[in-house]
């Protein structure tokens, strides 16, 4: 194609005026025309507007538009942050104390890292449905991030938990931010890091810790101590029991016994009342006389002498009974 050289027509007096005009114009369409063709990358969406409307979004490839027509392009690729750090100029992540620090379910301060990666989901969303579309994203970012470690324990935070916690994480900024509709979406978060905040928090942590296994040797301890003392309770338990049950079979045995010479003795009763009684009686005074004291009296001293006194050869001991 033959290059137009404004200067020279401009400066040439003895030009036609009227082939000064036609390279004008020529010049100014051309202008126009490369204007009007634009490309866009495999990286990168672009959207085209006319007078503010949106008319259609293209992917990679080249495409022509009207001289009245915008096109604005989103680049589509993933992007990254962090979450609570910055990264200084030697590449050192510096800890953010206003994101980093998060509380646990037990009340525990914790610093956690994480990674973000997000990409934009709907480039017209994210041209128009909001002014500052990232900023959206990690303030939404950092609500969802303290709702969930709030969740779980400082020890599940730094150990076992921490893929819970990603996968809590994601899958909560992806509702929220599709019911922002902002245009952008979550790819991935990562935890990069998790530690006690602070020199006096760690040496608190390790305080808890040592606490921790405190407790847990006092209460092997007590299992101990109690699986050694339940036998032998239990032992004396059923000593106690047995012993118990042997008196009662005595008692039962006793009973049964004295209610067996009764009913004999009923029975010889009813044969033999008269002999039956005495007999009773002549028993009765068997076990009753033995035990008392034979005192000899005429009726009317008051002092008196038991007669087992001079059968065994010995003073007695005088005593004043009035009969």
């Amino acid at each position: 194609m033959k290059k137009f050289n404004a200067d020279k027509i401009i400066n040439d007096k003895t030009a036609n005026p009227k082939v000064f005009g036609i390279g004008l114009l020529v010049l100014l369409l051309l202008i126009v025309v490369l204007r009007c063709f634009y490309t866009v990358d495999e990286q990168n969406n672009a959207v085209v507007t006319q007078f503010g409307r949106v008319l259609k979004v293209n992917t990679a490839g080249m495409y022509f538009k009207a001289p009245w027509q915008a096109v604005h392009k989103v680049d589509m690729t993933t992007h990254g942050t962090g979450i609570g750090y910055t990264v200084n100029g030697e590449g050192q992540n510096i800890t953010d104390t206003d994101t980093g620090i998060m509380i646990t379910s037990d009340f525990n301060l914790l610093n956690i890292d994480f990674y973000l990666e997000y990409r934009v989901s709907d480039p017209v969303a994210y041209l128009y449905n909001s002014e500052e579309p990232e900023e959206i994203l990690a303030n939404i970012a950092m609500a969802n991030i303290r709702t969930v470690v709030s969740n779980y324990t400082v020890d599940e935070a730094m150990t076992t938990s921490k893929s819970q916690i990603q996968a809590d994480i994601k899958e909560a900024m992806i509702k929220e931010l599709e019911k922002r509709d902002v245009g952008l979406t979550v790819v991935n978060i990562t935890i990069q890091d998790s530690a006690p905040p602070t020199d006096e928090i760690v040496a608190a942590f390790k305080s808890v810790e040592t606490a921790k296994q405190g407790a847990d040797t006092a209460k092997n301890n007590a299992l101990q101590y109690q699986n050694q003392k339940i036998p032998e309770a239990e032992a004396k338990a059923d000593a106690v029991i047995q012993k118990a049950n042997a008196a009662k079979e005595a008692r039962i045995a006793e009973a049964e016994g004295q209610v067996a010479r009764f009913n004999q003795t009923y029975e010889e009763y009813q044969k033999y009342p008269l002999v039956t009684k005495r007999r009773m009686f002549y028993e009765k005074m068997e076990e009753i006389l033995p035990n008392l004291k034979v005192i000899i009296t005429d009726g009317n001293t008051q002092t008196v002498y038991p007669l087992d006194s001079f059968t065994a050869g010995s003073t007695g001991t005088s005593s004043n009974t009035a009969e």
